[in-house]
């Protein structure tokens, strides 16, 4: 399992390299790549994310365990964005390694819906306002409690 909060861009293949080079056991990789986008129409100001580090890795790696276990992962990864942000750069980047490719892309499904109900991240506009949480992404997150 590899979790990381950084400030600093995405290096997806690595990641990918990390969870998946020399392993004769997968099936299947498959990777998300969350992009930062305008929160309101017309508003290209860069997004602020912050949070508390020790919490929000803990969480992180809650997170990826429990899709490890539910979805008989084989390995998985979860690299989180903090800092200023511009519209367009990579924000988060999941990757889900399994046996067989249902069981990644459901991973990798999971993990994001979790991260965008459950994870310890604040986003912050540039003008100001905080971006608040939307009721479409709880209500895909329920399709996973049990």
């Amino acid at each position: 399992m590899f979790i990381l909060v950084t400030a600093d861009p995405i290096d997806e293949a690595s990641i990918r390299e990390r969870i998946g080079t020399g392993r004769k056991d997968i099936g299947a990789l498959v990777g998300f790549t969350g992009m930062v986008r305008e929160i309101s129409e017309g508003n290209t100001s860069p997004l602020e994310l912050e949070h508390y580090p020790t919490m929000t890795e803990k969480m992180l790696t809650t997170i990826a365990s429990e899709a490890i276990e539910r979805f008989a992962l084989i390995d998985a990864a979860i690299v989180h964005r903090v800092g200023v942000l511009e519209i367009g750069e990579e924000i988060v980047y999941v990757a889900a390694a399994s046996r067989h490719r249902q069981s990644a892309f459901d991973g990798a499904n999971f993990m994001m819906d979790y991260l965008k109900t459950r994870a310890p991240f604040w986003k912050k506009e540039g003008d100001g306002n905080w971006v608040e949480a939307k009721d479409a992404d709880e209500d895909a997150f329920k399709k996973w409690e049990r």
